[in-house]
């Protein structure tokens, strides 16, 4: 039993994702972006407990990106198609009636919301090569799926609860949102490595680069709320790009 409990943790970081897309449907962004970051807490936490418990498995390997696809696949990928069906319309689409609302006569613009869903594309792709490539062991090579969900998450929470219209016009400009899909997309599997936040010691020395990251990310996010989660992503690729992480 207890070599199951990375799997069980798995599987709640699955189970979020599943109710953040339910959210994410029917146009409640905030709620939907709520259950993801819980689900991305689970997924964190799995594979240090399988660690911790050396419960290591290829099911569990095998579990953690089917969860992934979900929670940092599919649920970013729907909130960007929301979020440009209100950049393009004014309002969330009703992803239940769809094809009542669009109808095959419908405008090109009524279906470029779609391009949203490029992220859970390219997200997939991304856990796919992921589990095949033998040189991510102790960083990255391209941006990590939950980074990214991170990110995506990040601009309904600042319209919800930062009112500053410059941002929000910028946020809800459809230029800017399909931008972000796209660099998304090219990030995610681009060949640029990242540290990762994987710890064979807790001395400062050896992780210095990664405490003092925490460091300033917790105290922007002090600072700055939602509105720090863009920022702290840039730093996170900046630094990587500097310090050059071996694999």
């Amino acid at each position: 039993m207890i070599k199951q409990i990375p799997n069980l943790i798995t599987s709640l970081n699955l189970l979020c994702g599943c109710v953040a897309i339910i959210f994410a449907v029917s146009g409640d962004l905030v709620a939907a972006s709520f259950f993801a970051f819980t689900g991305i807490f689970f997924d964190f936490f799995d594979g240090f407990a399988a660690r911790a418990l050396n419960a290591q498995s290829q099911v569990g390997l095998e579990l953690d990106s089917l969860a992934d696809v979900v929670t940092s696949g599919v649920v970013p990928g729907i909130v960007m198609l929301q979020l440009l069906s209100e950049s393009f319309t004014g309002h969330t689409m009703d992803i239940a009636n769809v094809t009542s609302d669009l109808g095959w006569n419908n405008s090109i613009v009524g279906y470029l919301p779609f391009i949203g869903l490029l992220i859970t594309v390219a997200s997939a792709y991304r856990l796919a090569k992921f589990n095949v490539d033998t040189r991510q062991t102790s960083s990255f090579i391209g941006l990590p799926t939950p980074a990214n969900t991170l990110l995506i998450l990040s601009f309904p929470l600042i319209l919800t609860f930062q009112n500053i219209t410059s941002i929000e016009d910028v946020i809800l400009n459809h230029w800017f949102l399909i931008g972000i899909t796209l660099l998304s997309c090219v990030l995610l599997n681009a060949e640029i490595p990242l540290f990762a936040f994987k710890f064979k010691t807790w001395g400062f020395k050896e992780n210095a680069i990664k405490y003092i990251f925490l460091i300033v990310a917790i105290a922007l996010i002090a600072l700055l709320k939602f509105i720090a989660i863009p920022i702290i992503l840039l730093l996170y690729i900046s630094i990587s790009l500097v310090v050059k992480p071996k694999s």
